[in-house]
């Protein structure tokens, strides 16, 4: 594939030494001895490329024998984002087995999706997903849709929506597209979505969310609305960009280099390499606590706004990688377009939430820092335990 806004491809000049970027078995079982090594209970390995799938099966089932290898009793979970184009029978049958969740990569419609994923050939790969969509959900795979809202995609709300729904992805993740134009870094790439229209987006999305609502049951799970739930009812939000301070997590490349995000794959970022250094000491290094703290490092408009609680300045991304204003978030004016729509609604979900737990019995005292097991009640009111719901993508 040649996705228009790919910003993935200009990495591979950090790799130059190598010619076929493809993770090592060596490098593979250092990183999951590394992660399992920590002692924590749960542990998540996120699966992305480019295109994870090209690595082929066995590399993945190489990678659940070594999870279990060095499991200690702990719950492991495996994400995989990916185009879908080499998922077969063999494929979604392993992909069920193990309970990995899957984010396709499906921008909505034909005139969407194709606009800017297309194919090196130049043709759009639009049915293909689609077919693999059929199959993955065919065979039981936890699939979400992971779409890039772009200049273009942005103006379909309702149409985007609605073919998830048709496809029987009631899990969606909807992602702005925010570059710099190669040609002159000092503008946007014009793919990217405006703020102004991407807050009428998550607004129309938001009442179709709504909309939908079973009760107190929500039938479809957008993953920005979920996490922000979370803390409307107290709960830490399982989404980075909703957090105080990010670095929760590092980037582990193919050739074992550490980076601090995959949003942030350069040298500045560079923490290690998982076969010459310890995970732990990288998680907890100067440069990781350094990059978690810009996120922190708010300017004083949002320390001052009324949605700092829920908002916590977006993407670290959004606002360094944001030409036209070197301190604001890009999306600011969306989010303030969004809470100010929202916030009421979130606040009578939330209230009629913890009225519903106090009746259950489950409702905990608010001077706590609640945690939401695997097993409770997902906060996003689903109705579903938090473990096959939110707790998917954790």
């Amino acid at each position: 594939m040649a996705c228009t806004y790919c910003f993935y491809l200009e990495k591979s000049a950090l790799f130059s030494e190598t010619k076929t970027h493809r993770m090592s078995e060596d490098i593979l079982e250092e990183t999951v001895k590394q992660v399992l090594s920590q002692g924590e209970s749960e542990a998540s390995f996120g699966w992305q490329g480019g295109e994870p799938t090209l690595m082929g099966l066995p590399f993945f089932q190489k990678a659940v024998e070594l999870q279990k290898k060095y499991g200690k009793g702990q719950s492991v979970g495996n994400g995989l984002q990916t185009n879908g184009l080499l998922i077969d029978q063999e494929w979604a049958v392993f992909l069920r087995d193990y309970k990995f969740l899957i984010g396709l990569s499906l921008d909505g419609p034909e005139h969407i999706h194709n606009r800017y994923r297309m194919m090196l050939n130049g043709k759009g790969s639009w049915s293909r997903v689609v077919d693999k969509a059929k199959l993955l959900l065919d065979k039981d795979v936890a699939t979400n849709a992971l779409s890039v809202i772009n200049e273009y995609s942005v103006d379909f709300p309702e149409e985007i929506y609605a073919f998830h729904k048709s496809l029987g992805l009631d899990h969606m993740q909807f992602i702005p597209c925010l570059e710099t134009d190669p040609k002159n870094p000092s503008r946007l790439a014009p793919f990217s979505a405006p703020a102004d229209k991407y807050g009428r987006f998550l607004c129309r999305v938001f009442d179709l969310w709504l909309d939908d609502f079973d009760g107190m049951i929500a039938t479809t799970s957008i993953r920005f609305f979920d996490s922000l739930f979370h803390i409307y009812v107290d709960f830490p939000p399982p989404e980075c960009t909703l957090l105080k301070e990010c670095g929760v997590y590092v980037v582990v490349e193919h050739n074992g280099d550490v980076y601090s995000c995959d949003f942030f794959v350069d040298p500045d970022w560079k923490l290690g390499n998982i076969m010459t250094n310890r995970l732990v000491d990288m998680l907890n290094s100067s440069t990781q606590k350094k990059f978690g703290q810009l996120k922190a490092s708010l300017p004083k408009d949002c320390l001052h706004c009324a949605w700092l609680r829920t908002c916590r300045g977006g993407c670290t991304k959004d606002r360094l990688h944001n030409p036209s204003n070197s301190e604001l978030n890009h999306y600011c004016q969306s989010y303030k377009m969004f809470f100010e729509h929202a916030d009421k609604r979130f606040k009578d979900l939330a209230e009629k939430w913890k009225r519903q737990q106090m009746s259950l019995g489950s409702h905990r005292p608010q001077q706590e820092t609640p945690k939401v097991g695997r097993n409770d009640p997902c906060p996003c009111g689903s109705g579903s335990k938090y473990k096959k719901c939110c707790g998917r993508a954790d």
